[in-house]
């Protein structure tokens, strides 16, 4: 099954004529094959752009014709091919709207402005027993020592390409 080019491409010029009245837009077409998103396109896209078009796809695709009516940039979120567009839609979504100014509350929410990100999390209780054993919180964390907390947390982040 392939999306005809006619509907699509009626549906996104009704979008763009109600909606979009001098503003920056983009319109994205989700495909296996299409450019790999990454975080820094989600920064860039979240400043560039005041509306995004998502057109996502089923199954095997949409008619290619509608990429170049549209002037569509082709996205893939990753090297695996999904049933249809709407998961990678709500990825690019969450993505790009965490970069928008007040999204997240503070510019410090980012994990990539605080230099360091994947560090493992820990709640109470302290202890937690699961099948007869026990698996305990670091210590640092439950010393109040910012400083050592910070270094711990350094120490133990992961590094991503952001």
């Amino acid at each position: 099954m392939v999306m005809k080019a006619e509907p699509v491409v009626g549906a996104v010029s009704s979008i763009i004529k109600l909606t979009t009245k001098n503003k920056k837009l983009k319109i994205i077409l989700f495909s296996p094959t299409g450019k790999q998103f990454t975080q820094k396109m989600a920064k860039d896209w979240a400043k560039k752009y005041d509306n995004l078009i998502m057109i996502c796809g089923r199954y095997e695709g949409v008619d290619a014709r509608v990429k170049k009516a549209l002037n569509a940039e082709e996205i893939s979120i990753g090297p695996y091919i999904l049933t249809g567009g709407e998961l990678p839609a709500a990825v690019v979504a969450d993505a790009v709207t965490r970069h928008i100014p007040n999204v997240l509350g503070k510019e410090k929410s980012l994990e990539e402005e605080r230099k360091m990100s994947g560090f493992p999390v820990y709640t109470k209780p302290e202890v937690f027993e699961f099948k007869g054993k026990k698996y305990s919180a670091p210590k640092v964390l439950l010393s109040g020592h910012h400083e050592k907390i910070k270094n711990w947390r350094e120490k133990n982040s992961k590094k991503f390409n952001f």
